[in-house]
C-alpha cells in the first residue's frame, strides 16, 4: 500500500503534503501498521490469502495470463501483492507489473514482514536484495525488478502526479492503498479517471474497498462496477470490468 503523510495541523479540505514516510508499528511482531493512518499494510486474517482473493481472483488471474499481460498496481508497500503474482504465474509467456509507491520502504521493513508468509519464502529474496540494491530512501525515480517470468517496475512518487505521466496501460489493476477513510487521497475521482485512462480494453481492477464513494467513481470513470465477497472480516470488495461504447467488454481470456 502507499501511504502519504499527513501534517497534524492540516486545514480542513488541505490536501495532504506527501512529504515523509510516516513510521510503523508492529503487530503481532510481523505486521507493519502505519502510524499515520493507523491501518495495517495486509491484512490481519491472512495478507496473502486476501491478496489471491482480492487482486488476483477478482481479476480473473491467473486464468488471464498470457505473453505480455500487464498488471498495475496503486500502493506497492510489502511487495506481497507481487510476489503473489510472480508465485501464480510459472510460464509460459512473461508478465509486465508496474506500481506506484509514494514512500517506499526499506528492505529491512520489507523482510520482517514477509517472514509472515512462508509460502514467499523462496521468491522473496530476489525481491529484497534488488530492492536495496536500488538504495534506500528514495522517494522519486524507477525501481526495476526482475524475476524469471516477471518484470516490474515500481514508480516512486505521488500517485496523483506520476499515474498522469505513466505512457503504459494495463490489462489488469490492483488497488490497494490504505483504507478510503484513512486515506482518501488515493481514492479521488480523479485518479480512478486516471486508472481508467491507464487500463487495455476488456481490462479489469479489483479493491478489498467497498466504500461507495469509491465505487461510484470507478463507475464513472468508464468500469462496470460489481460489488463482490470480501476477505475475512469484510463483506464486500469490488471489481469492475472497463466500459467500451457504454457496454462492459469481457475480460481478455
Amino acid at each position: 500500500m502507499t501511504r502519504p503523510d499527513q501534517p497534524p495541523d492540516r486545514p480542513p479540505g488541505q490536501a495532504r503534503e506527501q512529504t515523509a514516510p510516516p513510521g510503523l508499528e508492529w503487530r503481532d511482531g510481523v505486521i507493519p501498521v502505519s502510524r499515520v493512518f493507523d491501518d495495517p499494510y495486509f491484512s490481519l486474517a491472512g495478507g496473502l490469502d486476501e491478496t489471491r482473493h482480492v487482486f488476483l481472483s477478482g481479476n480473473g488471474l491467473p486464468n488471464r495470463f498470457r505473453d505480455g499481460f500487464r498488471i498495475a498496481e496503486l500502493g506497492f508497500g510489502t511487495g506481497l501483492n507481487l510476489l503473489a503474482t510472480v508465485l501464480a504465474h510459472s510460464g509460459p509467456g512473461h508478465l509486465h507489473y508496474t506500481s506506484f509507491e509514494a514512500f517506499p520502504l526499506p528492505a529491512p521493513d520489507i523482510a520482517r514482514a514477509l517472514t509472515a508468509f512462508p509460502e514467499v519464502a523462496q521468491v522473496a529474496p530476489s525481491l529484497l536484495d534488488q530492492w536495496a540494491a536500488a538504495g534506500s530512501g528514495r522517494t522519486a525515480g524507477t525501481i526495476p525488478l526482475r524475476f524469471a517470468n516477471l518484470t516490474a517496475t515500481v514508480i516512486l512518487g505521488d500517485a496523483r502526479a506520476t499515474l498522469p505521466m505513466w505512457d503504459g496501460m494495463a490489462d489488469a489493476w490492483f488497488l490497494d492503498g490504505f483504507s478510503p477513510a484513512k486515506n482518501p487521497e488515493m481514492w479521488p475521482p480523479d485518479l480512478m479517471a486516471q486508472v481508467a485512462r491507464h487500463t487495455a480494453p476488456g481490462g479489469s481492477f479489483a479493491t478489498y474497498t467497498a466504500a461507495g464513494h469509491v465505487r461510484r467513481a470507478l463507475a464513472e470513470a468508464g468500469f462496470t462496477v460489481t460489488r463482490q465477497p470480501g476477505f475475512g472480516r469484510k463483506r464486500h470488495m469490488t471489481t469492475g470490468t472497463l466500459l467500451v461504447a457504454g457496454h462492459p467488454v469481457p475480460p481478455t481470456p
